[in-house]
């Protein structure tokens, strides 16, 4: 049986960055039912947080897991458990588009600590800086 490690750092946001996710409570029910829809189909999510508009995730990809199909089953299951239980006031989609960077072996804790302080992170940047800097060098490169 082989040993597969391979973490990847997930960003997706709301659909024209709209703050759906408004309320700290409301964001912890999202990230607590994305975790256990992602148990119940053999998603690891290692670390899960994110902010009013975008979420972020650092999962352990399974030996036969794609990028494509784990943001597929993630993002497509939560909006429609979103809308089926009226959590926002208008119908809930997340951005078709993602930012997924493999992290180094060596990395997860400094990527664990990026996403757990989106809140204190996120009063002094807006979610496109930070996703400007994401693409040009992730957290587990750059200096924060």
């Amino acid at each position: 049986m082989p040993f597969i490690k391979t973490y990847i750092h997930f960003v997706f946001s709301t659909k024209n960055r709209e703050s759906f996710l408004h309320s700290h409570d409301l964001r912890k029910q999202v990230w607590n039912h994305i975790r256990k829809n992602a148990i119940e189909k053999n998603i690891c999510i290692d670390f899960i947080n994110g902010y009013p508009d975008h979420c972020h995730i650092l999962i352990s990809l399974g030996t036969d897991q794609t990028i494509r199909k784990v943001m597929q089953l993630i993002k497509g299951e939560s909006s429609f458990w979103i809308n089926k239980n009226n959590l926002c006031k208008t119908k809930f989609e997340w951005q078709e588009e993602y930012y997924a960077a493999s992290v180094s072996h060596s990395m997860p804790n400094r990527v664990r600590n990026y996403i757990k302080n989106q809140e204190e992170h996120h009063r002094t940047k807006s979610f496109q800086k930070e996703y400007s800097e994401l693409i040009q060098s992730p957290p587990d490169k750059s200096s924060g």
